[in-house]
């Protein structure tokens, strides 16, 4: 699916996704992504919290996109994130890769950790 036409001038914008990949910046990354103005990577899932804690003073959301459908992310990810000072939202990966895009546009300090979508 092709997400956007918007010019975002050098930063990083979610360009697609599908069954198991996302298409970020003109790159193909396979599996779970986190999407930043500057850099995509690929990421570790729920577990792997030390890349998300460590934008803490770089970013003040973080769309958590829970694949195909929206889920409530684990207690103590959340939890880890608010304390880092980090805001939350989780939103089904589709809905997180949109409004990541549309923030990031308007100049926003958000990144994206988005579960793939099968």
């Amino acid at each position: 699916m092709q997400l956007t036409d918007i010019a975002f001038d050098g930063l990083t914008p979610i360009d697609g996704y599908g069954p198991g990949f996302f298409r970020v910046d003109g790159k193909v990354l396979h599996g779970a992504v986190l999407v930043t103005s500057t850099s995509a990577l690929v990421w570790g899932g729920y577990e792997d919290t030390a890349p998300l804690i460590a934008l803490a003073d770089q970013i003040d959301v973080l769309f958590l996109g829970t694949g195909t459908s929206i889920a409530n992310p684990p207690a103590a990810l959340r939890q880890k994130l608010e304390e880092a000072g980090i805001g939350v939202e989780a939103m089904a990966t589709d809905a997180a890769a949109r409004t990541y895009n549309v923030l990031l546009s308007e100049g926003r300090r958000i990144a994206a950790a988005l579960l793939p979508v099968e």
